[in-house]
């Protein structure tokens, strides 16, 4: 299967439930982290907190639009928060793990996604990565003052 992988981690200095909590509210906190203007609307179809949810996420990367169907999943609850669009091929992984007695977590997003077959499918695994990885530290820049931002749980 052509296919392209790539994640990013970081030390957050915020509660390891802080932080999954904004991944898991669609409806507010995900929404706020979202880099701008790479994602260009993300709308809540079903549910709205962690697994159950349902999402349109619009993308323009590149001048490239794409619309996402997502369905998020928990498959460890607290810790490990999925979106997938099947149709798409693609699946996004938010894991977050306490460290320093709790007082920071290590945040890691990956994404796995097909890609088109031939010279397209290649340009993808060569263009994509890079750019994913940027705008997922931009996401990550954008958790760290939605943090500062919000009251301690």
């Amino acid at each position: 299967m052509n296919q392209y992988e790539l994640s990013v981690s970081r030390v957050i200095n915020a509660p390891a439930a802080a932080i999954y909590a904004v991944f898991a509210d669609y409806a507010y906190g995900h929404t706020a982290v979202l880099p701008k203007p790479y994602f260009t609307g993300m709308t809540v179809t079903k549910g709205g907190y962690g697994a159950g949810t349902e999402i349109i996420v619009n993308m323009n990367v590149m001048g490239t639009k794409v619309t996402y169907n997502m369905v998020v999943t928990e498959p460890e609850p607290g810790r490990v928060l999925q979106e997938e669009d099947k149709a798409a091929g693609v699946l996004t992984t938010f894991t977050v793990d306490p460290v320093n007695n709790g007082q920071a977590a290590n945040v890691t997003l990956h994404t796995r996604a097909r890609t088109a077959p031939g010279l397209r499918g290649w340009l993808e695994k060569l263009i994509t990565p890079p750019i994913s990885r940027k705008i997922y530290n931009e996401e990550l820049d954008l958790l760290e003052k939605h943090l500062a931002t919000v009251p301690a749980a």
